[in-house]
This record gives C-alpha cells, sequence and structure tokens, in this order.
C-alpha cells in the first residue's frame, strides 16, 4: 500500500457495521463489541512473530486476555481482527483460527475480515496494529501496544495499557501515535490498475 492511508486520529470508525464471522460461531460487528467507553480493534492473525512469539520476542499475543481484561474493567470493548486474506486457505483460516483461540485461552472475539475489507478501511498496515476508539466512536489512538519490539528502548513503555488507564480515568489520551510493528497485512493483490 503506497503512502499513509491510515485512518487519521479523530476520525469516526468506520464499516462499523460489517458483519464478521468470529470463531464461537457467532456473527459480530464493532457496534455490536462496543461498550460505553468505546472498542480496541487489534488487527492480529495466527502466524506473524510479533504475534504468536519467537526465539528473541515473546509476541504481543501473550498479553491479550490481560489487556482485554483491563479494557473491560474500564468499559471498553476489545476485538481481535484477522485480515490476512492471501493466508485464507491455510494458517489463517477460521479453523486455525478457532484452534488458535482455543489453544491459547483468548477470552476475546477474534474475527475473520473477508476480503481485508475492515483493515482497507483503516488502512491498517500490521499484525498487530492497534485502533482505539471513544464513547463517540473517535480515533483517539493508533499504532503499537507498546515498546517491547525496541532492542535499544531505555524504558518500557505500555502505550495501549495507558490509553486505556486514561479513558478509564476520563482523561485525554497522551500519546496517541506511534509506529505499528509487525509482518505485514497479508491481502489479496488485485491485477490491473
Amino acid at each position: 500500500m503506497k503512502g499513509d492511508n491510515t485512518l487519521g486520529l479523530g476520525k469516526k470508525m468506520p464499516k462499523a457495521d460489517l458483519e464478521m464471522d468470529g470463531v464461537d460461531g457467532k456473527t459480530h460487528t464493532l457496534n455490536s463489541l462496543m461498550k460505553p467507553n468505546g472498542l480496541i480493534v487489534v488487527f492480529s492473525c495466527n502466524t506473524c512473530p510479533f504475534v504468536v512469539g519467537s526465539d528473541d520476542f515473546p509476541g504481543w499475543e501473550v498479553q491479550y486476555n490481560d489487556l482485554a481484561k483491563k479494557a473491560t474493567e474500564k468499559e471498553l470493548g476489545f476485538v481481535l481482527v484477522n485480515s490476512n486474506e492471501a493466508k485464507r486457505e491455510n494458517a489463517d483460516s477460521m479453523e486455525e483460527m478457532i484452534n488458535r483461540a482455543k489453544e491459547k485461552e483468548y477470552t476475546i472475539p477474534y474475527l475473520v475480515d473477508k476480503g481485508s475489507l475492515l483493515a482497507d478501511a483503516f488502512g491498517a498496515k500490521t499484525t498487530p496494529h492497534v485502533f482505539v476508539f471513544n464513547d463517540k466512536k473517535k480515533l483517539v489512538y493508533r499504532g503499537s501496544i507498546d515498546n517491547s519490539w525496541d532492542s535499544r528502548r531505555t524504558e518500557d513503555l505500555s502505550y495501549l495499557e495507558n490509553v486505556i488507564t486514561s479513558i478509564g480515568q476520563g482523561s485525554k489520551v497522551g500519546l496517541n501515535d506511534t509506529p505499528p510493528r509487525g509482518c505485514s497485512i497479508k491481502r489479496v493483490k488485485t491485477t490491473g490498475k
């Protein structure tokens, strides 16, 4: 994807009524997953080392349930969305998503974004890529979960946890835009212009 077409801060949640199938066998929309204080949308998958971990990085997936619990305590919804359409027949199939959710004991909805429609509307780039919307469905944070990927960091910064705390306290989100880190979302390439 050329240029930065990532959803801008303050913009309204796009495709809030897009129906997506979940590993729970139900159909969900972002609207249906909203809580009184908003919604956290994390583009995720079954395969990226930034999600599932590697020899030198634990992967952010290990934090999902804990972050979702904190979000729930602050009346924020939390959802994982798999937009890896190019891997849909293999590692990112619904069957493999169900297996992954069971194996990792996900406590949160994990949805299929068919045709990467939601990812395209958000301008989501990586797995993971986080988008946090407030109670008015306006974007108040976009970027990384934290800075643990940065081997040169001088301190640990828990971006998403800080956003959850700010929203829970009714205060303005401080750091609201960080670079997403992860594997590129595997969209199906279209031919032609």
